[in-house]
């Protein structure tokens, strides 16, 4: 996949002035900058280099969006033209809960950084590159919604299979700060944006299909989506989790959405996130404040985990994911920092004694806590991470140190021996990144969201 690529570079403004011959020196090259490793200067400045990105774009949004999710579109899978186009849907933080939103966005005027090198382009790649310095379009349709969205998730559809017919719902769910998670169809919405003069009943899209009050006023963030598979993607399962260490499972039915009565209980604090196994349909996996990452089976009697790790990290477990092509693999991130990649099939059961499962693989490279982790969607050993450190970074776990090269790095910078050999890339520019997710429609394209707004980027390394 490539060595490590730091997408950012010291710039360096000089305001001393020297004599003649001092003036007409040539500037020093930019250095790539390691956080961690460097520090900025009282006149230095990070800089993108746009020479490591086939793509990069930033765009702001009303409020900020801390949570999002990636839809599905009817543009083609594997798809690498240039403008590209991609869909959302994000929830909001605005300034008082009255004026929340969740919002449906189309980037559009999606393009290369730069002019590719091969002179058989097509002409519609050569089109493109006459427009790099364009900027990428934003357009948005929103319902209201009470309360921050703390998170939000989107009803998967079936992989290489063209969306529902409009008629059909396109469900997402979103866990407010209110103690309720609603679900929507944000059909209408998309339909909106794509289809000329289109319209709908706003007064019934302004209100969700469904909302569930089963948590009280207990708040939350875990949340993940599981469908019965192709044969019956209209089965749908939605599991939530609150502060107070309790797990619901809600299902769909004919009538609509029913949640069950008992909750999942074997977590002793904050339950942070959820995710299905995607090979085993009644099977899914926690994370949560008390350290823990836990297994469980929908089947168990008395709402208990079935296996785990009861110290995975040595403080809170933020985030985890299940890896989609080798699902025996599940990632964790913590709030120390740590990333961990873990093998399911050495966990401990519950009930029985011995030492606790190690990790296959273990990181430290972000200085504060991971706040989102995401296996690539097709390849098995590369994910991606963000962490409340302004960073947001690419792995590869088939990368493995060159030890003829180790020690070798003079043309390197100053500790950069300390970089991981699976960091691909790192990627700078945004204020407390809070999510990341991969398109899965385009590979290798990263989107992530902070405070000050959205990005989508596709690197050279991935």
């Amino acid at each position: 996949m490539g060595e490590f690529e730091d997408a950012w570079e010291d710039e360096i403004e000089d305001e001393d002035v020297g004599d003649e011959n001092e003036s007409e020196e040539k500037p020093a090259a930019p250095q790539p900058f390691l956080p961690g490793v460097h520090t900025l200067g009282k006149d230095e400045i990070l800089e993108p280099d746009d020479s490591v990105y086939i793509m990069r774009h930033s765009m702001n949004s009303n409020w900020p969006c801390l949570s999002f999710d990636v839809l599905r579109d009817n543009l083609g899978d594997q798809r690498q033209r240039y403008p590209a186009t991609a869909y959302i849907v994000a929830g909001s933080q605005a300034d008082v809960a009255k004026n929340n939103e969740l919002s449906v966005y189309k980037m559009t005027s999606l393009h290369r950084t730069q002019k590719d090198g091969d002179s058989e382009d097509s002409d519609e790649e050569n089109d493109d590159a006459d427009n790099l310095d364009e900027d990428a379009i934003l357009e948005h349709r929103s319902v209201p919604h009470l309360g921050s969205v703390n998170r939000v998730r989107v009803q998967p559809l079936p992989i290489s299979a063209p969306l529902p017919p409009p008629h059909q719902p396109y469900h997402a769910a979103t866990w407010a700060e209110t103690g309720k998670v609603h679900i929507w169809d944000i059909r209408p919405l998309i339909e909106s944006l794509d289809v000329p003069g289109y319209t709908y009943d706003k007064a019934r899209t302004k209100l969700p299909v469904h909302t569930i009050n089963s948590h009280g006023h207990a708040e939350g963030f875990a949340m993940d989506w599981a469908s019965s598979g192709d044969a019956n993607p209209s089965a749908l399962r939605l599991l939530t989790g609150d502060v107070h260490s309790k797990i619901y499972l809600t299902t769909s039915t004919p009538s609509g959405f029913n949640t069950l009565t008992q909750p999942f209980t074997s977590h002793t604090s904050s339950v942070e996130d959820l995710q299905w196994s995607p090979s085993e349909p009644t099977v899914f996996a926690s994370c949560s404040a008390d350290q823990s990452v836990r297994v469980w089976d929908v089947r168990s009697k008395g709402r208990q985990s079935v296996a785990g790790m009861d110290q995975a990290h040595s403080s809170d477990v933020n985030v985890i994911s299940w890896n989609r092509n080798t699902a025996y693999l599940l990632l964790s991130g913590g709030d120390e920092g740590g990333i961990k990649v873990w093998d399911l099939r050495n966990v401990k059961k519950r009930g029985t004694t011995g030492p606790e499962p190690t990790p296959v693989a273990s990181f430290s490279w972000h200085r504060a806590p991971i706040t989102s982790i995401e296996w690539h969607p097709t390849e098995d050993s590369i994910f991606a991470a963000s962490g409340a450190d302004d960073q947001v970074t690419l792995w590869d776990l088939a990368v493995e140190q060159d030890d003829d090269e180790t020690g070798a790095m003079d043309d390197t910078p100053e500790g950069s021996n300390d970089v991981p050999p699976q960091l691909l890339f790192v990627h700078q520019g945004q204020k407390d990144v809070k999510e990341v997710h991969w398109h899965p429609q385009m590979p290798g394209t990263v989107l992530s969201t902070a405070e000050d707004g959205f990005n989508i980027f596709k690197t050279i390394s991935v």
